[in-house]
């Protein structure tokens, strides 16, 4: 599955019920199978705890029958010690078993976790611009536990349940079957609940979860530095406020409803035990006054009663907790089953040398389109129209999840260059001309509908993604730094570099000398998107990231419009550092760079429209004309000035 494919399948189904099928069946076992010993040893003690649980009745009935009748004091004192042994293994036997459940519990909720991880981490660019932060987490957290739940929850509960009832059932038979059968006559009763239960909290258990995405969604934009500076600075306090407010209250009433359906539920379920005991009261009853029975077998039915109905009770809910817990597993296989769009090849090329010669030859590229045909796009455009994003409304494509205007279909266009080993390619144009999909191209963030992509003549979707992510360094005009130490965040780049090679980096960023002025030097945490440091700060010490990486091709957004003045000419300087000696395509923003360029590429509405040097573009009084004339005489002019100043 090609391109936006998958997209279709993450998607809001508050009307679909879940399929429990023998499949899903076998796929979530597979989870339970690799703690097979340790589900064993915790059957075995569900067994042992059943069988003493059924021995504190035994002991009363002998109290009644025998030891109170016949005085006898020895027979007392050995079931008053039995009375406190029982309990007591009972316990110990009972923190085992909760022990491995545990054990068993988290290690699912682990693999489940880690096996989400990898996956996510392997979608393409595509898959995180069309998704929610906030509704992925919830995938993570309350997603996981519930799908953990129905294996050591409702799986254990089941097994728990069986036993008992049949171990009780084998001993209430072999006290006085007459009383069993009576007991047994209900049995049918239970089940009448169940359904009507079932279909309703199986689709709240799905709203609930949806309400609770999105609520977890408003937390993680609003939550953040960037989202809480954007809300002071438009005072939107109040507004985000009530947004979360109602969000919450949807939380809220739904929770409501799922407590009121099971109290019903459970209360039904109450109702049906009761008329049981009662029928066994009273024949229970009439039989000890006719003689037929003693008083100490009846009072060891009823006590026996409750372990026979409790089971039943919860076998005749596990409808209702089966279908909670496979919400949570649809939820979870949703996006484990997503497919991989980026993916290597069986037979994938690794490089360890890479010359740096770009070839991009006739790329047609589409952010909306499946492989370029009519049909599929038609498909896809149709899907998109159905498809709800994960906060319940309408998706869309904007500009910010895509970098090209949504009035266009293609973001490229038959786009055709060569870069030479070592040489500096500029690329040009008016904003959404697709300067920075040609950027997502290259590391292969994304695959072009036709076309291919040459790295020193291999195809990129032929070599390995480690060869490509190896030899091809991205640097964005948007900095990102993890909550993290400077060394950490340098070091995402090589992890085996040594503190001289950090220095050494640093300095040619020129961000060294400020570093060794923070408190803790390279062990300073630069906070959430490094927003403890300055602009200029962060894009330097990105700069000394990608020097440190030391990829053979370099793609670069160069912007630093928003910087100080010295930032920027600090942060140039280190630019013109690090173009030197590899391929470098950088989406110019300054004259110098233009200038220095061994070929401009000017690109609009996703095709090459001018390509070749400034002399040979300004002679053809196109587009690079106008976009010199507007945008680039007045750096000519102040760069001009300055030379003239420096020799005066």
């Amino acid at each position: 599955m090609h391109g936006g494919a998958w997209w279709g399948l993450v998607r809001e189904r508050p009307q679909a019920r879940p399929q429990f099928t023998r499949a899903m069946l076998r796929r979530i076992w597979s989870y339970a199978r690799p703690y097979m010993g340790m589900t064993i040893g915790m059957l075995a003690l569900i067994t042992l705890i059943s069988v003493i649980e059924l021995l504190p009745p035994l002991l009363a009935r002998d109290l009644i029958d025998h030891a109170l009748p016949n005085r006898d004091i020895p027979r007392l004192n050995l079931l008053a010690i039995g009375m406190i042994i029982i309990p007591l293994v009972s316990a110990l036997v009972t923190t085992g078993q909760r022990w491995l459940n545990s054990r068993i519990g988290e290690g699912i909720i682990y693999d489940l976790r880690r096996e989400m991880f990898i996956h996510m981490q392997n979608m393409s660019l595509r898959f995180f611009t069309s998704t929610k932060t906030g509704e992925l987490m919830s995938r993570f957290t309350n997603d996981v536990l519930g799908a953990q739940n129905a294996i050591t929850g409702t799986l254990v509960s089941v097994i728990t349940n069986i036993i008992t009832l049949i171990s009780t059932l084998v001993i209430m038979l072999s006290i006085e079957w007459h009383l069993t059968l009576a007991a047994l006559l209900v049995l049918p009763l239970f089940y009448l609940p169940t359904r009507k239960a079932g279909r309703l909290l199986g689709d709240l258990s799905r709203q609930a979860m949806e309400l609770n995405s999105k609520m977890n969604g408003i937390m993680n934009e609003t939550l953040n530095v960037s989202g809480a500076l954007l809300v002071k600075i438009f005072g939107r306090q109040r507004y985000e406020g009530h947004r979360f407010a109602d969000s919450a209250e949807a939380v809220r009433d739904i929770g409501i409803r799922r407590a009121l359906v099971g109290r019903w539920f459970f209360m039904a379920i109450g109702l049906v035990s009761s008329i049981g005991s009662a029928v066994l009261f009273w024949l229970g009853g009439y039989l000890v006054i006719s003689g037929a029975m003693t008083v100490g077998t009846i009072i060891a039915f009823i006590s026996y009663l409750a372990r026979l109905y409790q089971p039943l009770a919860g076998l005749a809910s596990i409808q209702v907790d089966l279908i909670q817990s496979l919400v949570s597993f649809e939820r979870v296989f949703e996006y484990l089953d997503l497919p991989i769009e980026i993916q290597d090849k069986p037979d994938a090329v690794s490089l360890d040398r890479v010359d740096g010669e770009v070839r991009i030859e006739h790329i047609s590229f589409s952010y909306r389109a499946l492989q370029g045909t009519a049909a599929q796009t038609e498909e896809t455009d149709r899907k998109n129209g159905e498809i709800q994003s994960l906060n319940g409304q309408e998706a869309e494509l904007t500009d910010a999840q895509h970098p090209i205007s949504v009035s266009r279909h293609w973001a490229l266009e038959d786009v055709s260059f060569i870069v030479k080993p070592g040489q500096l390619a500029a690329l040009v144009g008016p904003s959404g001309a697709g300067k920075t999909t040609i950027s997502y191209l290259l590391p292969r963030l994304y695959d072009p509908q036709s076309g291919a992509i040459r790295l020193d003549g291999y195809d990129v979707r032929d070599l390995s993604q480690a060869t490509l992510a190896r030899h091809i360094g991205l640097v964005t005009q948007e900095t990102y730094l993890f909550h993290d130490t400077v060394r950490a965040n340098l070091l995402y780049a090589r992890a085996d570099a040594t503190q001289e090679e950090l220095e050494q980096a640093c300095r040619a960023a020129h961000i060294h000398d400020i570093i060794m002025t923070m408190p803790e030097q390279y062990d300073t945490v630069v906070g959430e998107r490094g927003y403890r440091l300055s602009g200029g700060e962060k894009q330097r010490v990105a700069l000394a990231r990608v020097i440190l990486k030391n990829p053979s091709v370099l793609m670069l957004d160069e912007a630093t419009s928003s910087l100080d003045s010295e930032s920027e000419a600090f942060i140039q300087e280190a630019l013109d550092k690090l173009l030197v000696g590899r391929t470098s395509i950088v989406i110019a923003h300054r004259l110098s760079t233009i200038l220095a360029a061994n070929i401009i590429l000017v690109l609009d509405q996703g095709k090459i429209v001018e390509q070749g040097n400034h002399e040979t573009l300004m002679a053809q009084n196109g587009l690079y004309t106008r976009l010199y004339e507007t945008q680039f005489r007045g750096m000519a002019r102040g760069r001009a000035m300055a030379q003239q100043s420096q020799n005066s």
